[in-house]
C-alpha cells in the first residue's frame, strides 16, 4: 500500500502534468470567463484525466495477466523505471540538454490549437465547451504518458504478480492519489493565485522535482528486481 502511495505521489508532481494543467488554467480562465466555471471546467478535466490513466491501467494490466506475459512484463516495467529514473536525474543537472523524459513531440503544439479552437466556440452551447475540454483531457493523458508514465508502469508490473482482482481497489487507489496534486492546483487558480505564479513555481522548482521522480524510480526499479530475489 505504502509503495502504490508513494509512486502515485511521484507521478503526480511530474513537471509534463503540472505545465500542462496550468497552461489549461489559464485557457479556462479565459474561455469560461469566471471563476466558477473553470472550477468546474477544473473538476471535469481531472475527472477524465482519472478514468482514462485508470481504464489504460485496467487495459495494460489485463493484457499482461491474460497473455500470460507478466514475467516478462514485470522485467520490463522494472528495467524501463531504472532508466527513466536516470534521465530524470539527469535533468536536475542538466535541465533539458540531450534526450528528456517529454510529452510525444507535437504534442504541446497540438494542445494549443486544439484549445484555440475550443476558445473559438466560446459563444455555443456551454455544454459543448465542456464537452470539447473533457476530450481535451483524454488527448493530455495520451500525449504526456512518455513524460508520465514511468512510474505507473513499474506499479503495473509489481501488481501483475498477483491477481487481477486484487489489483483494482489498488488501481483505483493509486489514481485517486495522482489528481491529488491537480486538484490542488485547480483550488488555488479558483482562489486567486493566478497561472503565472503558478507557472513561475513550476519552473523554480521542476529541477526539484524531477531529481525527486529520478531517486524514487531508481528506488522503485532495484526493489523490483531485488524482491524477486534472482539468482545471478
Amino acid at each position: 500500500m505504502g509503495i502504490i502511495i508513494s509512486a502515485a505521489l511521484i507521478d503526480s508532481i511530474n513537471p509534463c502534468v503540472f505545465g500542462v494543467l496550468i497552461f489549461l488554467i489559464a485557457f479556462m480562465m479565459k474561455a469560461f470567463k469566471s471563476p466558477g466555471k473553470m472550477l468546474l471546467g477544473g473538476m471535469l478535466y481531472t475527472a477524465v484525466v482519472y478514468t482514462t490513466y485508470l481504464l489504460l491501467g485496467f487495459g495494460i494490466l489485463k493484457f499482461a495477466l491474460s497473455t500470460g506475459i507478466s514475467s516478462t512484463f514485470y522485467w520490463f516495467a522494472a528495467l524501463i523505471a531504472i532508466i527513466a529514473g536516470l534521465f530524470e536525474i539527469k535533468d536536475y543537472f542538466w535541465y533539458g540538454r540531450g534526450f528528456s523524459l517529454q510529452m510525444i513531440p507535437g504534442g504541446a503544439a497540438r494542445i494549443k490549437a486544439y484549445t484555440n479552437w475550443i476558445a473559438k466556440m466560446e459563444g455555443h452551447h456551454p455544454a459543448l465547451l465542456f464537452f470539447t475540454t473533457a476530450t481535451l483531457g483524454v488527448f493530455v493523458v495520451l500525449v504526456e504518458l512518455p513524460c508520465t508514465g514511468a512510474p505507473y508502469l513499474a506499479i503495473l508490473g509489481l501488481l501483475s504478480k498477483g491477481e487481477y482482482s486484487a489489483a483494482v481497489p489498488l488501481l483505483l487507489l493509486y489514481n485517486l492519489v495522482f489528481i491529488l496534486p491537480l486538484l490542488l492546483i485547480i483550488g488555488l487558480a479558483y482562489f486567486g493565485t493566478s497561472s503565472e505564479k503558478l507557472e513561475e513555481w513550476r519552473k523554480e522548482h521542476r529541477g526539484l522535482m524531477r531529481l525527486g521522480i529520478g531517486l524514487a524510480l531508481l528506488a522503485l526499479g532495484f526493489y523490483m528486481i531485488y524482491s524477486l530475489n534472482p539468482v545471478f
